[in-house]
């Protein structure tokens, strides 16, 4: 998995992260672990990964990560409050410094108007500071290449807030 991320993205992470004495914890809905394998494909990642989360169905986004099933009325799975949430919940969840979390919408079915297929939200924080969230259009692209593209982005984020 790591190869379809750039491993000098990869290999940047676990520079930054052991420089830094932090752990890594991921929330991911659309990339269904993508992230945490891209991580956990490097030997070593024990010193920087703390765990991580696939939460794909509401319920579970509810009792893994305590997002606010208010929040998923309102404002649905697949929205920048929702992410908000999921990467706070990630850090409340485990003994992670920083945290990444993802959710979206794939395809190639799903979609609607208002939020189309290649829709992503990620939301990323530090413990005991802001958690914030970035949408991202990825569009007329194939399922894969939306996960791929989330993926690489939430590593090009973490890489940012390091």
């Amino acid at each position: 998995m790591s190869d379809l991320v750039k491993p000098d993205l990869v290999d940047q992470l676990f520079i930054k992260l052991q420089h830094k004495k932090w752990n890594l914890v991921t929330a991911e809905s659309c990339t269904g672990g993508m992230i945490a394998t891209a991580i956990t494909d490097k030997a070593g990642s024990s010193s920087i990964f703390d765990r991580g989360f696939v939460t794909y169905s509401n319920q579970s986004k509810i009792d893994c990560l305590g997002v606010s099933a208010d929040t998923l009325k309102k404002h649905g799975a697949v929205s920048m409050r929702t992410a908000e949430e999921m990467a706070k919940g990630a850090l409340d969840h485990s003994e992670a410094k920083v945290s990444i979390a993802v959710t979206g919408i794939a395809g190639p079915d799903g979609g609607t108007p208002q939020k189309p297929v290649g829709l992503v939200y990620i939301g990323y924080g530090i413990k005991g500071g802001v958690v914030q969230a970035k949408a991202f259009n990825f569009t007329n692209v194939s399922r894969e290449e939306v996960r791929l593209q989330t993926t690489r982005e939430a590593f090009k984020i973490l890489l940012s807030i390091l």
